[in-house]
């Protein structure tokens, strides 16, 4: 049974930071490139960061970059997401995804950024 678990998430006032995590489970993880997505009310869901299947190759959202940093560790199935100087147009749900031929969603978690 495939399985992406995310944590991490919750209040945090504008410039602090968070750091969510995302665990899988019920596929080779190592073969597949990892990504964070986010959806704020009533927009639409957006592509935040992605790191390749080794964590050589990373790209980033234009809104992000410098902020955040995407990482993952093969060994713990794991990807995660530093947030940094965190801005209230942070605030949405953030999924984790994982794609190769398949592609695999988790449930997300919520971050909010207020004061």
């Amino acid at each position: 049974q495939v399985q992406l678990v995310e944590s991490g998430g919750g209040l945090v006032q504008p410039g602090g930071s968070l750091r969510l995590s995302c665990a899988a489970s019920g596929f080779t993880f190592s073969r597949y490139a990892m990504s964070w997505y986010r959806q704020a009310p009533g927009k639409e869901r957006e592509l935040v960061a992605t790191v390749a299947t080794a964590g050589g190759n990373t790209n980033y959202a234009d809104s992000v970059k410098g902020r955040f940093t995407i990482s993952r560790d093969n060994a713990k199935n794991t990807v995660y997401l530093q947030m940094n100087s965190l801005k209230p147009e942070d605030t949405a749900v953030y999924y984790c995804q994982a794609r190769w031929f398949l592609t695999y969603w988790g449930q997300g978690t919520q971050v909010t950024v207020s004061s």
